[in-house]
């Protein structure tokens, strides 16, 4: 469970601070529903850009946003339908998009998640702590987004070897900003820098997304009922709705799985990760290329007893696609089998890791034999805004991309197997929930007992977690009533 247990003298302290800001916060039904955010918010954005650093961008927290630069409504979840003629499968791929969201990405819901219950508790105090963003991407740059609109110090670690593109941006809005050794499966040295920070500094305030239930409770609460929304619009009857894929990184996402699980009760969730570091399919080691998913290690909040799949996906297939949708003559190719020309010009609207949890699904769907009457669900967390440099690393690394390089890869794509796919039966499941103790008991100090009451008491555990959702939109309503 989250601590929820007040400070009242700093949530006093707080409230007077957000009032001289002019910030006010949105709560967790505003962020699933956006017709109830104020009249006044709304007035607001309209003169405001997407990635502004304007307090009232935390109320754009959500999947509903009208895809605009500036000055952008509300409106229906944005999403895509991924049809067979693209991805070679039977089942309809349906994926939210991230990229409509402040910062191209939705890793600011997860971060907002972790932080605001803190702030309106007054167990932190944006004056006096620096709010740290462990990460392997995109969730310290919406960490150091949400401080910005909180007016509060942050520092971004991440690793050293991330897109050129992430450390540009952060420099301009984290206060600080750490790299650390390696890719994205480093992720123990981003801890070791955050052990380094709480021995030396006293002003910090770490929320670690991998351990932060905030995390996978925001995604169970927004991003489960926006993907239950879209297959709404999309499913005719007879249609079955077969699971959602999601990439295991900080695990968050998958909490949208779970939410998912309770509304169509045979649907099941499959966790992807990269085939160079395939923690949960092999308990194995390695670095990889897909962007913001972190491994070799099994988050805290991640629910392994209710995890049905693990998808092995090659980091080479995934940077094969990235061509084939942006370079010019993979898009003309895909025009010319038949993709819809609206659809193929949408395809940057897929980043590194919305490829690898794409072709996560399309091993889902072929392996599981899905048909024409199936969808599947997943998230394309970021767009190709974040991955020019990578672009122009692949053809200084292999060549201008030509028509025989766009056939090749499309009939790789359309040849993707399900191999490196594992349905976890019982003892799977708790093999990798296993791997726990080693993280996060033996060096992050957790206790034994709450690894096990994950496992064992597995219903008394997740699911109240997940609803502390409706006590926080309760402290969030009693906070904004002290800045009138």
């Amino acid at each position: 469970m989250i601590d929820l247990t007040k400070v009242e003298k700093t949530i006093a302290k707080n409230a007077k601070y957000c009032k001289e800001k002019g910030i006010e916060l949105p709560t967790f039904a505003m962020m699933r529903d956006p017709a109830a955010v104020p009249g006044h918010i709304k007035d607001k954005l309209k003169n405001v850009g997407l990635w502004d650093l304007n307090p009232a961008n935390l109320f754009r927290i959500t999947w509903k946003n009208e895809p605009k630069e500036k000055g952008g409504a509300f409106g229906k979840v944005n999403y895509l339908v991924l049809p067979p003629k693209l991805t070679g499968c039977k089942a309809n791929i349906v994926a939210i998009v991230g990229k409509w969201f402040p910062t191209g990405a939705h890793k600011v819901g997860a971060t907002f998640g972790c932080l605001i219950p803190r702030l309106v508790t007054g167990q932190f105090d944006p004056t006096l702590s620096r709010a740290v963003w462990p990460s392997t991407g995109n969730f310290c740059r919406g960490g150091a987004y949400v401080s910005s609109l909180l007016s509060c110090n942050s520092i971004a670690i991440l690793p050293e070897n991330m897109s050129k593109e992430r450390f540009e941006w952060l420099s301009k809005v984290a206060g600080e900003v750490i790299a650390t050794p390696g890719c994205e499966s480093n992720v123990k040295e981003i801890f070791d820098k955050c052990h380094e920070l709480r021995a030396t500094r006293d002003d910090v305030f770490i929320f670690n997304q991998f351990e932060e239930m905030g995390n996978p409770m925001w995604h169970y609460n927004v991003t489960g009922p926006a993907i239950e929304e879209a297959l709404k619009e999309v499913m005719k009857s007879g249609d079955r709705f077969a699971g959602g894929i999601f990439s295991s990184g900080s695990a968050g996402t998958l909490a949208a799985g779970y939410y998912l699980k309770t509304k169509f009760a045979r649907s099941k969730v499959a966790a992807a990760e990269a085939l160079q570091c395939p923690t949960l399919l092999y308990n194995g080691y390695g670095d990889h290329r897909i962007e913001g998913i972190g491994d070799k290690h099994i988050p805290w909040v991640h629910d392994m007893h209710d995890t049905d799949f693990s998808i092995g996906v090659d980091d080479e297939a995934a940077m094969r696609t990235l061509r084939l949708f942006n370079e010019p003559k993979g898009r003309e190719l895909l025009k010319k089998e038949g993709v819809p020309a609206e659809l193929v010009d949408e395809l940057d609207i897929l980043g590194i890791s919305g490829i690898g949890n794409l072709i996560g699904a399309i091993k889902f769907a072929k392996y599981n034999e899905l048909t024409e009457k199936d969808y599947v669900a997943t998230v394309l967390t970021d767009s190709m805004q974040l991955y020019g440099s990578r672009l122009k690393e692949l053809e200084s690394e292999r060549g201008k991309y030509t028509e025989i390089d766009a056939n090749k890869d499309l009939e790789m794509f359309h040849g993707i197997k399900y191999d490196h796919t594992l349905e976890l039966n019982y003892y799977d499941k708790k093999r990798a929930h296993n791997l726990k103790y080693f993280t996060w008991i033996e060096q992050q100090g957790k206790e034994l007992s709450e690894l096990n009451a994950q496992w064992y008491d597995h219903e008394n555990y997740w699911k109240p977690t997940f609803e502390q959702a409706n006590q926080i939109d309760e402290l969030i309503t009693e906070f904004n009533k002290k800045l009138h």
